[in-house]
């Protein structure tokens, strides 16, 4: 038998304090998902917008590609394409939200500097490579936004769980121990209020 089951009055102070503690607990688990919820909406709609714009920008940039291939030639935009650096300027840092760690990421667009000559293209070609740089940029926003999204759904679910498990285990059961504490003090109180009753009358008899 649990030792903090008996019905002693250290136990009962014991028992109040575990469901206030229990009580707080779940008071702040629920304000903390409501807080996680709330920015998970916000990034949901970031995300929808991102990638609307990422639609729109995709489309006008193959289009811009198709025009360019059929003026200059496809080997010669692929070739082209080859020219293009690398992208290895992105850094990845983290900011915290209520205890989720969620990416923060860094990109700094480097200047549209061509790499290949103006005379030997079209004003097809330069539109696309703008159209696709641009796309980049918006992929990388994106990335991070469903990320930190993934993230903070993973939260808010850890979140409910304990705070259900305190709303329906642990504050309740506490809630039991404490009455069925103050019951039996109670009953016990009475018992001896009448044994100091039959004491008394014994004595007055």
């Amino acid at each position: 038998m649990d030792p903090n089951a008996f019905p002693t009055k250290g136990n009962l102070i014991l028992a109040k304090n575990s469901l206030s503690l229990a009580q707080l607990g779940y008071s702040l688990m629920d304000k903390k998902r409501n807080i996680l919820i709330r920015e998970l909406m916000g990034l949901i709609d970031q995300a929808k917008d991102i990638q609307s714009e990422i639609d729109a920008t995709f489309t006008a940039a193959y289009q811009a590609l198709q025009q360019a291939n059929i003026e200059l030639g496809i080997h010669y935009v692929q070739e082209i394409g080859m020219s293009v650096p690398v992208e290895n300027s992105i850094k990845i840092k983290a900011r915290s939200i209520m205890g989720t760690e969620i990416p923060l990421v860094q990109y700094d667009a480097p200047p549209l500097v061509p790499t290949y000559a103006f005379g030997d293209t079209t004003q097809a070609l330069d539109e696309a490579r703008m159209k696709f740089e641009k796309v980049k940029e918006l992929t990388i926003k994106l990335s991070m936004v469903e990320n930190s999204a993934y993230r903070l759904a993973s939260n808010i679910k850890k979140t409910q769980k304990r705070a259900n498990a305190l709303k329906n285990i642990t504050i309740p059961a506490y809630e039991t121990l404490t009455k069925n504490i103050t019951n039996a003090l109670e009953e016990k109180d009475r018992e001896e209020f009448t044994r100091l009753k039959v004491i008394k009358r014994n004595k007055g008899g």
